[in-house]
């Protein structure tokens, strides 16, 4: 996979919790194919103009990755998905990967769970929700 960290609202990208030790060390993993082309990796609490995008796209970042690819979003269990399928089998994470989210029904069966540990970690470490910048101008919150 072609990564990038870098902010670019027009290209593909995978916009993620950087504090989340699950998220962080998931993004760094997993490997697309290069029919995918360059992905660009965006920690979410950086914010930027793609992060103030999706939000104002009404989609909350604190339910899940998105995967924004070829001028689409993936949300949540959409995104995990559309990662597996376009994974490539180069490692025992991408093919276990591949193995459980390729299917749309066990990607949405499986990722509360996840956001669960994820909320659960979080709230261990002390670390807070994702609040990108669009909300703080707006002066709303992300519950």
């Amino acid at each position: 996979m072609d990564v990038h960290r870098q902010d670019s609202e027009n290209a593909n990208s995978l916009v993620y919790d950087g504090e989340c030790p699950f998220c962080s060390a998931y993004v760094k993993l997993v490997r697309l194919r290069n029919a995918a082309g360059a992905i660009n990796l965006v920690d979410a609490r950086q914010g930027g103009p793609l992060v103030d995008e999706i939000v104002n796209a009404n989609i909350d970042l604190n339910q899940g990755m998105v995967l924004k690819l070829h001028g689409q979003y993936y949300h949540g269990a959409d995104c995990i998905n559309m990662l597996a399928l376009l994974s490539s089998p180069s490692s025992a994470f991408n093919r276990l990967n591949a193995a459980i989210f390729r299917s749309k029904t066990m990607s949405r069966v499986l990722y509360p769970l996840l956001r669960l540990g994820r909320a659960g970690v979080l709230r261990i470490l002390g670390r807070s929700k994702i609040e990108p910048r669009a909300h703080r101008i707006r002066g709303t919150s992300v519950d």
